[in-house]
């Protein structure tokens, strides 16, 4: 904890408490530097309010813990700081890869409803690097910058956990933090995830050699039949287990359209006659960090095959299973879905 200091607080910051402050973050996990950036908002506001981002996001190696876990630790290490935790409120905030107004006004809701038409409100923050954008996205709220200056951040930590240094990880988290996530290696989600981890480490050191940077390309596609979505359960890492669109890697020599109706049918084995005839449309999703394998684009393809009885599925190849799922259970569910397949699902099922 020692690489974590604030530099001189200037005066005027501390003329007056304002009512609420925001701070917003992932704290995957939370650490000692988050910790202190609360201390330090929870003595110049009389209320702070914490934004948990990417909630509701299926655990892989890079949000491995559910935004309830992640409140009950910040409750837990702020009190164990001696704070009156009734002044810390929660707000959890889903990722919209594709739709910048929809996470800042889902923020702005969350706020509005602790604030009650309060406009007594400061966001927290640094402005270190690009992470740090959506700082600049509120001019309603005052910003009042921290004074926390720390090089230590929550990738370092999950590194550290995954690679078993535990002793490390001891050292740069709050104890409250710590017995945390001594208790999660204990759990199945841990074995899971560390098993993940080091198939991306290993996937990633096999293309680390090439002489440029490599763009993987994929096809996915979205299959509806009668009020249902179709979709796979996948076998491998990565995202063993969660819900995924039919989809796959383009070859060389087909085309995209063309990949996207052969993953479909080694995947599901859907019996449909020119399945192509049946595509609505068709979206890129090219948010960078959408796969933790590297840089990948996807090329996603909507089919709608109509009214009728469900086609009986057969799955093959990388999928574990493949059903047809209710739209109403799918897009309930964001936690169940690999990487942003439930984005590219929303994408053409909230178009109308």
């Amino acid at each position: 904890m020692s690489m974590t200091h604030r530099q001189p607080t200037q005066p005027e910051s501390r003329s007056r408490k304002r009512t609420f402050g925001v701070y917003i973050g992932r704290f995957e996990p939370p650490h000692a530097a988050h910790l202190e950036v609360m201390l330090e908002a929870l003595s110049q506001v009389q209320k702070l309010i914490v934004v948990i981002g990417s909630a509701r996001a299926a655990r892989n190696v890079k949000n491995p813990f559910t935004a309830e876990e992640r409140q009950a630790v910040i409750v837990e290490l702020l009190r164990e700081a001696g704070v009156k935790v009734s002044r810390v409120l929660f707000v959890h905030v889903r990722d919209y890869y594709y739709n910048e107004s929809l996470w800042l006004s889902e923020v702005q809701r969350g706020v509005a409803g602790h604030t009650h038409g309060s406009s007594d409100v400061a966001l927290i923050g640094h402005l270190k690097d690009e992470s740090s954008y959506y700082l600049r996205s509120f001019p309603a709220w005052e910003f009042l910058p921290t004074h926390v200056v720390s090089d230590l951040s929550a990738t370092e930590v999950r590194r550290a956990y995954f690679e078993d240094d535990l002793e490390r990880v001891q050292k740069i988290v709050p104890p409250a933090v710590w017995k945390f996530l001594e208790g999660f290696r204990r759990t199945g989600d841990f074995a899971a995830l560390q098993a993940e981890y080091r198939y991306v480490q290993d996937y990633r050191a096999a293309w680390a050699s090439t002489p440029y940077p490599v763009v993987f390309v994929t096809t996915d596609a979205v299959v509806i039949r009668s009020g249902h979505v179709l979709v796979v359960r996948r076998a491998e890492h990565p995202g063993r287990g969660r819900l995924a669109m039919p989809g796959g890697f383009l070859n060389l020599k087909e085309t995209l359209l063309a990949s996207c109706v052969r993953e479909v049918v080694e995947e599901t084995g859907l019996q449909i006659s020119d399945l192509a005839a049946y595509q609505r449309s068709q979206a890129v999703f090219d948010y960078p960090a959408r796969s933790l394998r590297g840089r990948t684009v996807s090329h996603a393809f909507q089919f709608d095959l109509g009214i009728g009885q469900l086609p009986v599925l057969r799955p093959g190849s990388d999928a574990a299973d493949a059903f047809w799922l209710p739209l109403s259970e799918a897009l309930a569910a964001p936690e169940l879905f690999f990487e942003d397949h439930h984005a590219i699902m929303e994408h053409f099922l909230m178009r109308g």
